[in-house]
């Protein structure tokens, strides 16, 4: 097994805002003065559909797979010296669309992950294909499993206590449902036994839905180590990874946890 006491702290920078709608220059543009501010952290974090917010427009707006967006998120990650993911619209190579996490590396290279649980109730299902794949993701040796939003109702998808050290959700979570957020993300935590970081937008989009925020870190035990509320920024927080090895020294729960397999 990995001794995670021997991993050095993560710094992560969650930056919460407003999104223009279906303008992804200006989020570009404004994400770019955010960034800046986000400069020395390890894992740099945008919420979902950073570049246009939550459309089901995507025939209009997705972009090739190494469209501009693509390309950008990638010059700012080897500008910073950091690792920098959110999701956004992509036309893939086979012409379906996708709700895609990227994962932006020092180097240049991008990894992805698919949003696997298409929101229904705004048609989400009709006008995306959705992921069926999990995906473990590295930062300083930490291992990082990145998720999208509707995501984060579906525990058996969120379920893996042996090998994920932070989950990770990015999201359009509206303000109406702000609740189930809120309580749900501890409940992630406290049952895999990592640390939890949740990137959410604010602001009001082109339908007209209201976004609260409520971005939050929290430890293993559901406890907030960063809670930002409604506020426009940059918040930064660094995670310990000799009190996550500590903790899943003492209350091992993982070790008592049903086996089970994941099928379409």
């Amino acid at each position: 097994m990995r001794d995670l006491s021997l991993l050095p702290d993560l710094e992560l920078a969650l930056i919460q805002t407003t999104l223009a709608w279906q303008d992804p220059a200006a989020n570009r543009a404004n994400f770019a003065s955010l960034l800046e501010q986000a400069r020395g952290a390890d894992l740099i974090v945008l919420p979902e559909m950073f570049s246009t917010g939550f459309s089901m427009d995507s025939a209009a707006l997705a972009e090739p797979e190494d469209g501009p967006t693509s390309q950008w998120l990638r010059e700012q990650a080897q500008a910073l010296q950091a690792v920098i993911t959110g999701s956004l619209i992509i036309q893939t190579a086979d012409g379906s669309y996708r709700n895609r996490l990227l994962w932006a590396r020092l180097d240049g290279s991008v990894a992805h992950y698919d949003k696997r649980h298409l929101f229904r109730m705004a048609g989400e299902h009709k006008h995306y294909s959705a992921g069926t794949e999990q995906v473990l993701l590295k930062v300083n040796g930490w291992q990082v499993r990145p998720l999208i939003c509707y995501d984060l109702r579906f525990p058996v998808w969120s379920r893996d206590p042996q090998t994920t050290d932070l989950l990770l959700y990015t999201a359009n979570w509206p303000a109406a449902r702000r609740h189930h957020w809120n309580r749900l993300l501890p409940a992630r935590a406290i049952e895999n036994l990592c640390y939890i970081a949740a990137v959410n937008r604010i602001g009001e989009d082109g339908k007209g839905h209201a976004y609260s925020g409520d971005s939050q870190v929290l430890d293993f035990q559901g406890e907030a180590l960063l809670e930002p509320g409604a506020a426009d920024g940059v918040f930064r927080v660094t995670l310990k990874a000799a009190e996550l090895a500590a903790y899943r020294e003492r209350f091992p729960a993982y070790r008592d946890a049903d086996a089970f397999d994941l099928a379409d």
